[in-house]
């Protein structure tokens, strides 16, 4: 099966390089920027600007090759890539939860970023609290570490290729 995708925009970031990036876009707070949607995907942005946040899917184009086993940001322990949200996956698309300023023609202005500058943006959702909150989860091994979220920054661990990369 072959899969394409185009981006619908970029990410406008002050982030040149994933090193010193927000892991999370709770960390990502003090942090503003935009999203430049191509004229083409303009229209699609109708009624966006009454949404506090949205959903940003991009492809992270700076991640090259995967490793099934990482050592997340967040602890020191090997751990499956499906079980954290390392960016070099073996599909390096990134999920982002950002605050929503205001829209302006074809550009939308966000806050709480962790994605470089460039980011091709693939799509864009509406935050839904009603159906995208849960009340019963788990977190697995993020148990105890949650509140990490919300101060750490990327370091370069990423951009260091393992013997186990693809």
């Amino acid at each position: 099966m072959k899969i394409e995708l185009s981006p619908i925009g970029y990410v406008r970031s002050p982030f040149m390089e994933p090193s010193g990036v927000p892991i999370q876009t709770k960390a990502g707070n003090e942090y503003s920027g935009t999203v430049e949607v191509l004229e083409g995907y303009a229209d699609g942005l109708a009624d966006l600007d009454g949404f506090s946040h949205i959903f940003l899917l991009t492809y992270l184009h700076r991640s090259k090759g995967y490793d099934l086993k990482v050592i997340p940001f967040l602890d020191d322990v090997e751990r499956g890539v499906f079980s954290t949200r390392a960016p070099r996956r073996p599909n390096p698309i990134g999920l982002h939860l950002v605050r929503l300023e205001r829209v302006e023609g074809n550009i939308l202005h966000i806050r709480d970023i962790d994605m470089i500058d460039g980011t091709p943006v693939l799509d864009i959702k509406p935050y839904i609290p009603k159906g995208d909150e849960r009340e019963n989860y788990r977190l697995g091994w993020l148990t105890g570490k949650i509140e990490e979220f919300e101060s750490r920054h990327s370091d370069d661990r990423f951009d260091r290729r393992s013997g186990r990369s693809r």
